[in-house]
């Protein structure tokens, strides 16, 4: 089967532009740019192999990421929870790549995106509370994450043109905190508490971050 095109990464990130509210992915920091050509290049390999459905690459990583709560407790529980969070992060990234690949980015898809990325942060967070950090830390950090992005899509709603700036707190962030937070708990249960303790002002300087592009943006 013929690999939709264009499949090149400055292609792609045209397209990626046009469904992300004009933010060229070229102009972001390293980690996030690097995590988006992660995605391009499974993105091609998906397409190429004939998966047509990126809807399905979302629920699929609400999966995984639901089964890293469930599967926490067992022996090696951290390292199968770190496993599962990183399956279901690159689900997350692959379904959006798809989509822009195969131009099937649609405004419900991106519904859809956003609330199975939340669940799966919850999940996420789920399995330290469960390792035995805070609950309350755990709240907190779900709270913020979640605060983070509504302030993005409130202020997108309000007239932002794009997604404002790329802050320190973003989802390729939160991704690699989750993993090594999980993998240390293997070494040291504390890990669990300090993982979270790290994530909390990280997501904190993050949407401090956003605030105050949206702030002169919209002021």
């Amino acid at each position: 089967m013929r690999a939709p095109e264009p499949l090149d990464w400055d292609g792609y990130c045209s397209r990626w532009s046009s469904a992300h509210g004009g933010y060229d992915p070229r102009s972001a920091p390293s980690p996030v740019r690097g995590w988006l050509r992660l995605g391009h290049r499974l993105g091609v390999l998906a397409a190429q192999a004939g998966v047509r459905s990126p809807d399905a690459l979302t629920l699929l990583g609400l999966l995984l990421a639901a089964a890293a709560p469930a599967v926490v407790l067992a022996p090696a529980g951290p390292f199968l929870a770190a496993v599962l969070v990183l399956l279901s992060a690159v689900a997350d990234t692959l379904d959006g790549a798809l989509a822009v690949i195969l131009s099937r980015a649609t405004r419900l898809g991106q519904v859809y995106d956003a609330a199975a990325d939340r669940l799966s942060e919850a999940a996420w967070l789920l399995a330290f509370a469960l390792l035995g950090a805070p609950p309350w830390l755990a709240a907190a950090c779900g709270a913020v994450m979640w605060l983070h992005e509504y302030v993005r899509a409130r202020a997108t709603a309000a007239g932002m043109s794009d997604i404002g700036t790329v802050t320190i707190a973003e989802r390729p962030t939160r991704v690699l905190l989750s993993i090594f937070g999980l993998l240390a708990v293997l070494a040291d249960p504390r890990a669990a508490t300090v993982t979270l303790a790290i994530m909390l002002p990280v997501s904190l300087i993050g949407l401090a971050q956003l605030l105050k592009v949206v702030r002169r943006t919209l002021r």
